[in-house]
């Protein structure tokens, strides 16, 4: 089931043949990548569609990565989408600790290591689809949930009514009851 659920990875960054390397590193048949080659394509894209994660390269011409992530994060769409910045700047924790400050939940430095690239951007893809598997089955709960208040309030409007009838039936019985014994308690007296 979880193969099923669509997972989309956002690839950004201003070089082609970077985002050609990227891609060729994490395209997969369970998962689609989309390219940005700026942070305002990005930004379209973000608004777009929903992604399972984002890779920004730190370093791009206008809005660079940590903007961007700062973006998304004060984004309601967006702000959950887990961000990993890509950058050939050196080991510097400075500047990897500004990516997490930005809103990353990891920083990769080039020269890229494909078996770490291939198995971050498969958990984080398979984080989100069981985030989306665990969504959809509270939708389902919560369906079933309603159902269930509808039911119990029909089930309290039957028991009023079925409480009303029994109350109409008990008073048309004292009534009947009383008319008929008034011409046979004069018919008893006559008898006797």
């Amino acid at each position: 089931m979880l193969r099923k659920i669509e997972a989309k990875v956002l690839i950004v960054d201003d070089l082609p043949e970077n985002l050609l390397a990227l891609r060729s590193l994490i395209q997969s048949e369970d998962r689609t990548v989309f390219q940005a080659s700026s942070a305002d394509e990005a930004l379209s894209l973000l608004l777009e569609n929903e992604f399972a994660l984002a890779i920004l390269d730190v370093k791009m011409p206008g809005m660079n990565g940590f903007e961007l992530a700062e973006l998304m994060r004060g984004t309601e769409k967006t702000k959950h989408i887990p961000i990993i910045f890509v950058s050939a700047v050196g080991r510097d924790m400075d500047y990897a600790f500004r990516g997490y400050e930005s809103g990353a939940v990891d920083f990769l430095h080039k020269p890229l290591s494909p078996f770490e690239v291939r198995s971050k951007v498969s958990m984080f893809v398979e984080l989100y689809r069981h985030r989306k598997a665990l969504s959809m089955q509270l939708e389902v709960v919560e369906a079933a949930r309603r159902e269930q208040e509808a039911l119990l309030e029909e089930l309290r409007e039957t028991q009023a009514e079925l409480q009303k009838a029994v109350e109409m039936r008990d008073v048309f019985m004292s009534i009947a009851s009383h008319e008929l014994r008034t011409p046979l308690n004069g018919l008893i007296l006559d008898v006797q």
